[in-house]
């Protein structure tokens, strides 16, 4: 028997466990599943190379819950642990068995490694912690080593343990009791360990007898009953050692990826539009699948994240600044054992291998993107609607993305039809230049509500586009800033003729002094802190009054919305503000000028500006409910 003291450069090195180690204390169960999983996976390699005579049995752990006796079990059939190694690996604090081991058999083993301090993590929870192991080398004594919180251990033969591998038995202390229920620990096995490379078993299940075949037999009365099947008593396997990403894409099918999709969120059941299978060994080692969920128009936070794996050990699933932010609106899974096995997000964020990785994954998406685009565009058109959202965030948010995102972003008109942006700009060109040479691009965000709009853009030979997300403010932005021979306006941004300025004017039927004498009348029957009345020379079959709102102010304020340039310049607190531009060469407006009854020159041009505010949806409660008594009567 041995007995001293561990050795660490601090004895308040327990406390900083405690305390300051890791940032949530349910990574205690993580850091000894991973180690019991890397004792296995160490045997399991030594086995293949010949270094372990004989068939090496059952390998998979256990996790036992005790409550009477107050204990959590780690149970393993790994390598195991001679005396001198409890010495080197336990009472060393920091020295990483599973650190030298991936050295000496580099490129041979796949082990979790760099765990360092992971053991120590059980003193978050127990007042005393027990290891009982026995070693797979022959001849090999088990052991037990016993420590109680403070830097004093002991250690010892254990003449009881027979087989190979190790027990960790945590006594858990009265303010963690939490972790003495079956329900938490199935909990978080489930969120740390439900893909960990060795079976793990947690307790037993009954289930159908495969080999049972239940007889039928006939009642007096006739009827046939079938005996109930028979049960069985299992082990009940937690997780599922072998997942999708850690297979090769050519022995996957598509119902296979689906099925793993409703493996990750069994709570979801919409199914995703399609996948990307990452798969790479150079510069780094990454596998894992992302999926694209149905977006519409939804920025919020997605409840179904990406999950980050290391060795198939669960990270964390708050990949915010770890990967680029656009791809944190898509599901799956990422897998690298070059992320650090470290409980500090920010960490994470600052790691120079995480950053390579975010910046591959961000490009694998886009290659996806521009391959489902090419090998069938009609495919890619129908699904576009659902992910357009994501990669409008790309764009806006990844530079290298918004360069390849070029060849497949697609904009819709309201006919239906798709374009990339090189084939809108050819398309309108001829007819939506303005004389300034610059190629406007008319769009709309809601078809319904601006139909009127539309509809006279298109009598005007003129196409728009639908751009309808809470993106679109900062999107048309961005595009106008990466040419500037191309700029956006929104359909109801101004008189159709002001949209696209061209070199011919039409004259106005009004003089100076015809619009002074209108001017006080159309602004007495409308709310001044809210509209601006302008005359406006157009075609008299054009509309008498229109209600516009400048595409300036309005993007600013719907950057505002979302957060944004609008809200920095003080622009997301100004009120709403319209123009109404009256048509100076409309019959109704000659009409309304040459009434000579005052109070019927008020009613005119009343009854013509609710016209206006109604097409644009302004018209609400009160006011359209006197519209539409005005207008029954007027009928």
């Amino acid at each position: 028997m041995a007995t001293g003291k561990i050795n660490v450069q601090t004895e308040n090195i327990f406390p900083i466990i405690k305390q300051f180690l890791y940032s949530d204390q349910e990574i205690f169960l993580r850091e000894l599943v991973s180690n019991a999983v890397d004792a296995t996976q160490k045997l399991r390699t030594l086995s293949n190379l010949g270094e372990v005579k004989g068939d090496i049995g059952e390998t998979q752990m256990e996790v036992k819950v005790d409550e009477k006796k107050k204990t959590l079990t780690f149970s393993d059939r790994g390598i195991g642990m001679t005396e001198e190694e409890v010495e080197k690996y336990i009472n060393q604090i920091a020295f990483s068995g599973a650190e030298e081991f991936v050295e000496k058999y580099k490129d041979k083993a796949s082990v979790i490694g760099h765990f360092g301090l992971g053991f120590y993590s059980s003193f978050m929870v127990a007042d005393k912690v027990e290891i009982f192991t026995k070693s797979y080398k022959e001849g090999a004594k088990a052991v037990k080593w016993e420590c109680d919180g403070s830097p004093n251990f002991t250690l010892k033969e254990d003449g009881t343990r027979k087989e190979r591998g190790t027990d960790i038995v945590l006594h858990i202390s009265k303010d963690s009791k939490e972790y003495l229920s079956e329900s938490k620990i199935r909990e978080l096995l489930d969120k740390y360990c439900k893909f960990m490379a060795v079976p793990i078993k947690f307790g037993t299940k009954e289930v159908n007898d495969p080999d049972f075949k239940p007889k039928t037999k006939k009642g007096k009365d006739g009827k046939e009953t079938t005996e109930p099947h028979k049960k069985i008593t299992v082990d009940n396997i937690i997780n599922n050692p072998s997942p999708a990403w850690t297979k090769a894409p050519a022995d996957l099918k598509e119902e296979d990826y689906k099925s793993f999709y409703r493996e990750l969120y069994p709570m979801n059941f919409q199914e995703p539009l399609f996948n990307i299978h990452l798969n790479v060994d150079y510069p780094f080692n990454l596998t894992g699948i992302l999926y694209f969920p149905k977006l519409k128009n939804n920025l919020e936070v997605q409840k179904d994240k990406i999950q980050l794996y290391s060795n198939q050990v669960f990270v964390t699933d708050s990949v915010e600044g770890i990967v680029p932010d656009f791809l944190t609106l898509l599901h799956g899974v990422i897998d690298s054992p070059d992320i650090p096995l470290n409980v500090s997000r920010s960490y994470l964020q600052a790691d120079s291998n995480v950053k390579k990785i975010s910046n591959y994954i961000s490009k694998k998406v886009a290659d996806k993107l521009e391959e489902l685009f090419k090998k069938d565009r009609k495919a890619f058109e129908e699904k576009w609607d659902d992910i357009k959202i994501f990669i409008e965030y790309g764009i806006l948010s990844d530079e290298k993305f918004a360069d390849k995102a070029k060849k497949f972003t697609l904009y819709k008109n309201t006919d239906g039809k798709y374009f990339t942006l090189d084939e809108y700009k050819k398309e309108i060109e001829k007819t939506q230049t303005d004389k300034d040479k610059k190629i406007v691009c008319l769009y709309t965000s809601n078809p319904e509500d601006q139909y009127s709009y539309i509809d006279a853009a298109k009598t005007k030979g003129y196409q728009v586009l639908v751009m309808d997300t809470p993106l679109t403010a900062h999107l048309v932005g961005k595009l106008e800033q990466m040419d500037d021979k191309l700029t956006f306006t929104r359909v109801d941004g101004d008189t159709i003729d002001n949209l696209i300025k061209k070199d011919e004017e039409i004259p106005s039927k009004l003089s100076e002094e015809d619009e002074k004498i209108l001017k006080p009348v159309i602004e007495e029957v409308l709310p001044k802190d809210k509209f601006t009345v302008n005359f406006v020379s157009m075609s008299e079959t054009e509309a008498p009054m229109t209600v516009t709102q400048a595409e300036f102010m309005r993007r600013m304020k719907d950057m505002s919305a979302l957060g944004g340039g609008g809200g920095m310049m003080g622009m997301g607190n100004l009120p709403e503000m319209f123009n109404l531009a009256v048509n100076s060469n409309h019959p109704l407006i000659s009409k309304i000028l040459s009434e000579k009854d005052a109070s019927k020159k008020k009613d005119m041009a009343k009854q013509a500006t609710d016209l206006a505010l109604l097409s644009q949806n302004l018209l609400k409660g009160e006011e359209l409910s006197k519209f539409i008594k005005r207008s029954v009567e007027l009928i």
